[in-house]
């Protein structure tokens, strides 16, 4: 029973975790409730419980959705790597521009979300297209947010994170950009979700989804 007990708690810590989506940032991609599946090996294999990489074995890339520990506070996050080491980042009135190149928005649409006690919300859906990275994005109009930023040189193994929830994130803009030695590991799969917003009742159609 211990060898299960510490076998299972070192590939937690060192190979595959979960992680439950607590928030909105991430919408629409990833709903309040969601539980996804983190490959810890994406990047690096570590000492557990450490930042020590032990060995490399991957590279992050434009578009990861990625857990990682905020360098402002030590919080578990999980964002959109939209940007790597040396390249130059802007937003401008919510376009983001990468090495000087804007961002495509396709697709524009207006819907509303869910929030808690059954009100709606007013939100602008779009897919954002920027040097490979293609994937949803939305945009809360009536929300006060940090729309623009100036040109930034992200430093050498270090990365920049936007949620795609664009007007309802503390990403990058807020807490700075991410040493890779934070990084924990890459989302791939939604495990399982349940509407913890509302009646708590299981999102069947979530379970297995491939996170994009």
């Amino acid at each position: 029973m211990l060898a299960f007990v510490l076998g299972f708690g070192f590939f937690r810590l060192a190979i595959a975790d979960w992680n439950p989506i607590p928030s909105g940032s991430m919408r629409p991609t990833l709903l309040e409730g969601d539980v996804v599946l983190v490959n810890r090996l994406a990047y690096d294999f570590k000492v557990p419980l450490t930042n020590l990489s032990l060995l490399k074995t991957g590279e992050p890339q434009r578009g990861d959705v990625i857990t990682f520990t905020s360098p402002q506070d030590g919080v578990r996050l999980i964002k959109r790597l939209v940007a790597l080491p040396g390249d130059l980042v802007e937003m401008r009135e919510e376009v983001l521009y990468i090495n000087g190149q804007p961002a495509q928005y396709l697709g524009v649409s207006s819907a509303a979300q869910d929030l808690v006690g059954g009100v709606k919300e007013p939100v602008l859906l779009a897919r954002e297209q920027n040097l490979g990275a293609n994937h949803a994005v939305q945009f809360l109009p009536q929300v006060r947010a940090m729309r623009s930023f100036p040109a930034t040189r992200v430093p050498p193994g270090s990365y920049f994170f936007l949620g795609d929830n664009r007007d309802n994130s503390a990403d990058s803009r807020y807490i700075g950009v991410v040493p890779r030695e934070m990084l924990i590991g890459k989302a791939h799969h939604i495990l399982v979700s349940a509407n913890i917003l509302g009646n708590w009742l299981p999102r069947f159609d979530r379970l297995g989804q491939a996170i994009e």
